[in-house]
């Protein structure tokens, strides 16, 4: 089998940033009226104008350390 350019474990931290990034879309959704006469001010609690974009710029990071961190080379020698 080929070798990979991403150790495993980095593809399992690129896995938790993309579901740390679902879960902020996810907490994103709802907050609408059905009636356009009606506003709600649902939409404007914590949980969608805070958390969410925190756990979607949460995830982006995660991501990047993902991709960017280099494997410990068992020899030692880090080039």
């Amino acid at each position: 089998m080929a070798k990979f350019s991403l150790p495993s474990k980095n593809v399992r931290f690129i896995l938790i940033g993309l579901i740390v990034m679902v879960a902020g879309y996810i907490l994103m959704i709802g907050g609408g009226s059905s009636d356009p006469q009606v506003f709600n001010y649902e939409m404007f609690d914590f949980r969608r104008l805070v958390l969410s974009p925190l756990l979607v710029i949460l995830g982006i990071v995660i991501i990047i350390v993902a991709i960017m961190r280099r494997p410990k080379d068992e020899s030692g020698d880090n080039k």
